[in-house]
């Protein structure tokens, strides 16, 4: 009978790649409920016919290029353990750039108003709840799916009380709301983007990352409608792909944002921008 070491060796040659072994480490643990190191403390032990199943199915979908994330239906953000799946974008370390421009714009000793729009699996606002204990959060999506994954981890997490579900598109789900604080990490792949056909983007949701012919229609909308949803001084944070920088600027700036500039990521690209709306503009 195949044993665990087996078993790694035979997914470590089938899987190939530089991952390999964390990948197959990663699968079998998930199919026993071991901790990686319990696949090493007991090398000779042979899993039921049903285990070894269950991991040869997760390892021919590996193969066939579906994300880690969606099979192991988890991936940490900053200090969260998140639930994910094919109804949403797997939350990326890119996008803790965002999470740390907002934080730095969001008091701890008052109570704020936050949006996050386009939550998908409620990275950024479960995040800012953790860190912002007074502020209250509204996280919106127009996907049903994103949304249940987004309600689901913030009951885990025992953030329900703190951060508010809501379903609708950009600011359908905020009508008659003002925030002090809005973030967004949108689509913006266009429509021709080479990365469509690469790695995990082939699996996750086409909504979740493209945005037109040039990848800036959700930028735009985001952009053109925050206003009337902001109080005066209030920011709005922006993700956005690494060349869009200079697009995005000129968007918030045309619109009467102040204070706009972008961030770079440890890539040295423009991955955030940001603005203020002035109080003299007043309600947009």
């Amino acid at each position: 009978m195949i044993t665990l070491r087996q078993m790694l060796a035979d997914a470590r040659a089938r899987l190939g790649g530089a991952d390999a072994a964390l990948e197959a480490e990663l699968l079998l643990a998930h199919v026993l409920a071991y901790p990686r190191s319990g696949l090493y403390a007991h090398p000779e032990a042979v899993p039921t016919p049903a285990q070894a199943a269950a991991f040869e199915a997760l390892l021919v979908r590996r193969i066939a290029g579906e994300p880690m994330a969606y099979l192991l239906g988890r991936r940490g953000f900053w200090t969260l353990e998140l639930a994910v799946g094919p109804a949403c974008l797997i939350p990326r370390p890119e996008t803790e750039l965002l999470l740390e421009q907002a934080l730095l714009r969001i008091p701890q000793d008052a109570v704020s108003e936050v949006a996050d729009l386009g939550t998908g699996s409620g990275a950024l606002a479960l995040a800012l709840a953790q860190e912002r204990p007074r502020a209250r959060v509204l996280a919106s999506d127009a996907s049903a799916g994103a949304l249940a994954l987004a309600h689901a981890n913030a009951q885990r997490l025992g953030l329900a009380s703190r951060v508010r579900c809501v379903r609708g598109d950009w600011f359908e789900a905020v009508a008659g709301l003002r925030f002090h604080v809005i973030v967004s990490n949108p689509p913006y792949l266009a429509a021709d983007d080479p990365h469509l056909q690469q790695g995990d983007l082939r699996h996750e949701p086409r909504a979740a990352l493209v945005s037109g012919a040039e990848g800036l229609d959700a930028l735009r909308t985001l952009a053109a409608g925050a206003p009337a949803h902001l109080h005066p001084h209030g920011w709005l944070l922006l993700e956005h792909g690494a060349g869009q920088g200079q697009a995005v600027r000129a968007l918030l700036a045309a619109r009467g944002f102040a204070q706009v500039s972008s961030v770079r990521d440890l890539q040295a690209h423009e991955r955030v921008t940001l603005g203020q709306w002035p109080a003299a503009a007043g309600s947009a």
